[in-house]
């Protein structure tokens, strides 16, 4: 379930803190009713980026197969690799 605290809360940074590390999980910080802001741990954060990192990574090969992209075996991907940083 969400964490949603208004903005008003805020103040509370030690407390907003320690939610953030115990629950591992966004806040959302509510204005007017409406969400405006959300909080998280940096280890959370980090994880997040992370992830995006590997998704876009992924998405971008799967972009290049389904174009004129060069497909080879994994052996043969090995190889070139340990000539590139390997010598």
């Amino acid at each position: 379930m969400p964490i949603i605290m208004p903005i008003r809360d805020l103040r509370k940074t030690n407390e907003i803190s320690e939610i953030a590390h115990k629950e591992q999980q966004p806040i959302f910080i509510t204005k007017n009713g409406y969400s405006d802001l959300v909080v998280m741990s940096s280890e959370l954060y980090d994880k997040i980026a992370r992830e995006n990192r590997l998704d876009q990574a992924i998405y971008e090969s799967e972009k290049e197969v389904t174009g004129d992209g060069e497909l080879m075996d994994l052996d043969e991907a090995f190889e070139r690799l340990n000539k590139k940083y390997y010598g």
